[in-house]
């Protein structure tokens, strides 16, 4: 089992015997992989003086234009303080706006601009090339391994809202 994919482990059978060493090993894997995974998002960010909180906050208005700020808020579960810090940031920089909503004027609806949609693109592109290229090395049984792995680490509620956001198309 040294390419970690021997029959008996692809089998599924010996997953459930795995030693506290084989999950200490995948811990420091996937803490390694995250690394890689923020590496280029973060180089990119660091020049605009951002980090993780506003790539989180962009990914999520990219892929769903005009969420309000509290379903924003539930999907990050990030205190609402927070996110207005990032927010303030994104808007005072040009890449967010903000939009009374039309039926609850309470309500602010939030947008990429322009400039929003582009920084989106070079974060998501940097990243999806990383995985893809990860998954054409895995080979294609491990793309819905890994997903389930993923989904199987989640809290029920993060499960629940990632569920809720493939359901809608986010």
């Amino acid at each position: 089992m040294s390419d970690g994919r021997s029959s008996a482990a692809s089998s599924g059978e010996s997953l459930l015997f795995l030693t506290d060493e084989q999950l200490r090993q995948g811990i420091e894997a996937m803490f390694f992989a995250y690394r890689g995974f923020t590496a280029d998002p973060d180089r990119i960010l660091s020049d605009m003086a951002y980090g993780r909180a506003h790539h989180r906050a962009v990914h999520f208005i990219n892929r769903a234009p005009g969420t309000t700020v509290n379903n924003l808020l539930n999907i990050l579960g990030v205190t609402k303080q927070s996110l207005n810090r990032v927010l303030r940031t994104l808007i005072a920089d040009g890449l967010v706006e903000s939009r009374v909503g039309r039926l609850d004027k309470r309500e602010r609806h939030l947008h990429l601009t322009e400039d929003g949609r582009v920084l989106e693109g070079r974060l998501s592109d940097a990243q999806r090339a990383r995985m893809r290229a990860a998954f054409r090395d895995a080979g294609p049984e491990a793309v819905s391994g890994f997903r389930t792995v993923l989904e199987a680490m989640m809290d029920s509620e993060m499960r629940r809202a990632y569920t809720k956001l493939k359901e809608n198309g986010v």
